[in-house]
């Protein structure tokens, strides 16, 4: 029994002990947020918990606001409080935190829980920690080298250290924001595995949702993975993935944020998951966004030159937002326009060439050891080369030994066991293709296709690559010949062979043959010539105006590539982008104004204010009459007998509207290209093998008319289909000034067909006086 003064002895000693114990705690609480000695190490300062650093992506966004991709290192987009649904919200909750509202930071019910669980063994007493501590934790990992003390190397210790760390962040974030703020934070920083990071990346890469089409089982399912991301995801395990929902809506059930018989329900339904990645390959428009990151770095080095050292931008980690000029629908149908005719390209020249080898050169003759010099350029040869040196059997034993691969085809990706070398033979029979479209009048960007398949293919074919732009150029031929000439499109000329010799700065004579290897002897417009794609009159105007003056010209119209100043480029020669060209063919639409495409509108910080607003630059490059008269050129590709684009007629875009276009293709049908035009839209597409070598045989196949046109057509058909588009058939607009009458058959030239003289004479060089 006890007696009276021993149990006032006992009480004491626990008074005495508690009193102990709780200054103890204190000052070791103390000691670990001053760290003291430098025994604890550091703690977040108050500046990190007001500006708590998290990487966030950068999102590229179209005109008609979608996220066409993201530039990060880790996928991460933010996401208010405000945009949280309730069902996303309650299941977080019920499952994390049910007294989230009702506590500092720490909370002493869920302790004295946690601990009492210990004492009697109970697994399901459930945890202590709360929603701040585990953003604490999130935001300021204490486990870290960077918050390391001396006791931190002590194992019992060290947890002790650590969990104090995070109950003193805990406090001082539940002082510094409100609990909504609080939340967000946290479902803007967990990881969700699969390299999604916040729940607003989750839902997309796992359901392909917005937050707010959420339903409650998908809800409670990325809720659900927070406690391991590994063990319950849903696209490696959707077993736990499945038993781990159904218990965060069991959680719901229990705190009454749903009802039973919804709980049931939802429990009943499967994951329906859609897993997509969402990473530098995939989203809309993603040659674009590969060729735009260097712009857009350029442009983020400028706004940094003027910022404090710490506070410098990062496109990977700023939560920047690009706003640019694609249009997320047309670049969507320009997407579908390519992949449709360039499946279909591709069957026909796999039985076009069969199981012949399509590297040949000029005659015909397949090239030898091709396949052999484009494996030297690859990455696996070279670091072969590496490792083997000069051991020539040891490298060509590995470049021909199988292995294990994904490929691309038509019918989508391939696992497949093939050698380098035959993988090379494989992709180099592959045709690619470059699509862009552009507003005339603003010089906005609506689409860019740089190719096939990014995942495959990354080199762009708009603005990279460079390739003979064939009878494209000729308008660029003809408008020179407009200004300098006085030549209108009713002037009558003849289909008969122009020779070019040492006069011209040739060392033989040249003489340009059509695309028949014939010449007709007709006399006929202008008009009729280029409608036709006629070479011979193309050379005779190359001849007059010499190719210095072209060449200053297509200067003027945005031409920056190199072009050979030689009357082979009255063909076409040298080497231009699509990029140049379809801004080069807007200056027609666009009364001769040249302007520079515009591809970025503005950009904006994270918090949504402007950093920089962009705006288009403009020049007259040829006078309004001259373009006009181009403009009615180019219809005549579709209106003339025998027009190169008359099967644009066959499309409901053409129906009831003014249109124009041009065919090119190059010798040996290396490059098929197509340049159309209407008066709110201009756009561009070349069509052909990465190596030139690589081609069809024939202009029934490789001509731009059937190569490239298609890729138009298909794409304009869906663009002016879309009513929400607002794409109105119009007439191109005439210049009010125009005083030359473009009516052929009104001026009864083509019935005469005598061929007018110019107003003003050249010189015998061919340049006027």
């Amino acid at each position: 029994m006890f007696t009276t003064g021993t149990y006032q002895k006992l009480i004491s000693r626990l008074w005495k002990y508690s009193i102990i114990s709780l200054i103890s705690v204190f000052a070791f609480v103390l000691a670990v947020n001053y760290n003291v000695f430098w025994l604890f190490g550091g703690m977040p300062s108050l500046k990190n918990l007001e500006n708590p650093e998290s990487e966030i992506a950068s999102e590229v966004i179209s005109e008609d606001n979608i996220v066409l991709g993201k530039y990060y290192l880790e996928n991460r987009v933010p996401v208010e409080f405000k945009e949280l649904p309730d069902n996303v919200v309650n299941a977080l909750l019920a499952t994390e935190d049910v007294r989230f509202t009702q506590h500092s930071g720490i909370d002493a019910r869920g302790l004295m829980r946690m601990v009492f669980g210990i004492v009697t063994f109970d697994k399901g007493s459930g945890g202590a920690s709360t929603l701040s501590q585990q953003l604490a934790k999130n935001l300021f990992d204490t486990r870290t080298q960077k918050y390391r003390g001396l006791l931190s190397y002590v194992p019992v210790v060290k947890l002790f250290i650590i969990k104090t760390k995070e109950w003193i962040t805990a406090i001082k974030l539940e002082r510094n924001y409100t609990k909504q703020e609080i939340m967000e934070m946290y479902l803007n920083t967990v990881s969700f595995g699969n390299n999604a990071f916040g729940i607003k990346s989750a839902a997309k890469i796992y359901f392909q949702k917005e937050l707010n089409q959420l339903n409650t089982a998908e809800a409670a399912t990325l809720i659900g993975m927070l406690q391991n991301p590994n063990k319950y995801n849903p696209r490696s395990k959707p077993e736990n993935a499945i038993l781990r929902r159904n218990i965060v809506l069991s959680q719901m059930k229990k705190y009454g944020f749903i009802m039973p018989e919804k709980a049931y329900l939802e429990q009943q339904k499967p994951l329906g998951l859609k897993f997509k990645t969402d990473d530098h390959n995939t989203g809309m428009a993603p040659y674009f966004r590969s060729v735009m990151l260097e712009d857009f770095e350029k442009e983020i080095d400028e706004l940094n030159s003027t910022r404090a050292e710490n506070d410098q931008l990062n496109i990977y980690t700023s939560g920047l937002k690009f706003y640019v000029t694609i249009n997320a629908k047309m670049q969507k149908y320009g997407e579908e326009a390519v992949s449709e005719h360039m499946k279909d390209q591709q069957s026909k020249f796999n039985a076009h060439w069969g199981k012949r080898n399509p590297w040949v050169d000029e005659n015909g003759k397949e090239i030898k050891n091709f396949i052999f010099d484009v494996a030297k350029r690859t990455q696996r040869y070279i670091e072969l080369k590496a490792i083997h040196g000069d051991d020539v059997k040891a490298i060509d034993k590995s470049m021909n030994t199988a292995v294990k691969m994904k490929v691309f085809t038509w019918r989508g990706e391939k696992d497949t066991i093939m050698t380098p070398i035959d993988s090379i033979k494989y992709y180099k029979r592959i045709l690619n293709t470059g699509f862009m479209a552009m507003n005339p009048i603003n010089g906005q960007v609506k689409a860019w296709v740089g190719g096939i398949d990014f995942k495959y293919f990354k080199y762009d074919h708009v603005r990279q690559s460079l390739r003979q732009p064939g009878s494209t150029f000729k308008p660029i031929i003809y408008t020179t010949a407009f200004e300098n000439l006085s030549y209108s499109p009713c002037y009558v000329v003849k289909d008969e062979p122009v020779t070019f010799g040492s006069e011209d700065g040739l060392m033989s004579e040249w003489t340009p043959k059509n695309a028949e290897g014939t010449y007709s002897y007709e006399n006929m417009t202008l008009r009729k010539a280029m409608g036709r794609s006629v070479n011979s009159v193309a050379a005779l105007l190359m001849k007059k105006i010499g190719p210095a003056k072209v060449i200053e010209f297509a200067r003027s119209m945005g031409i920056k590539s190199k072009l050979p100043e030689a009357p082979s480029l009255c063909l076409g020669a040298g080497e231009v982008s699509l990029y140049e060209m379809v801004a080069a063919y807007c200056t027609f639409v666009n009364e001769g104004m040249y302007t520079d495409p515009q591809l970025i509108t503005r950009i904006e910080d994270k918090h949504g204010n402007i950093l920089k607003e962009f705006h288009t630059k403009s020049h007259e490059a040829i006078s309004k009459d001259v373009a006009y008269q181009m403009v009615h050129m180019l219809k005549g590709s579709l209106q003339e007998a025998g027009g190169t684009s008359q099967g644009l007629n066959a499309y409901n875009f053409t129906k009831g509207n003014e249109v124009g276009g041009k065919t090119g293709t190059t010798s040996n049908y290396s490059d098929a290209w197509y340049m159309g035009i209407t008066q709110n839209l201009v756009a561009g597409v070349w069509v052909g093998g990465d190596d030139r070598s690589i081609h069809f045989r024939s202009l029934a196949f490789g001509q731009g008319a059937k190569q490239a046109m298609p890729v138009y057509a298909k794409f304009m058909e869906k663009v002016f289909a879309d009513n929400e588009l607002g794409m109105k058939k119009m007439p191109f607009k005439k210049p009010d000034t125009m005083s030359i009458s473009i009516d052929c058959f009104k001026n009864n030239v083509a019935d005469s067909l005598k061929t007018f003289e110019p107003t003003q004479k050249p010189n015998d060089e061919g340049i006027l006086k």
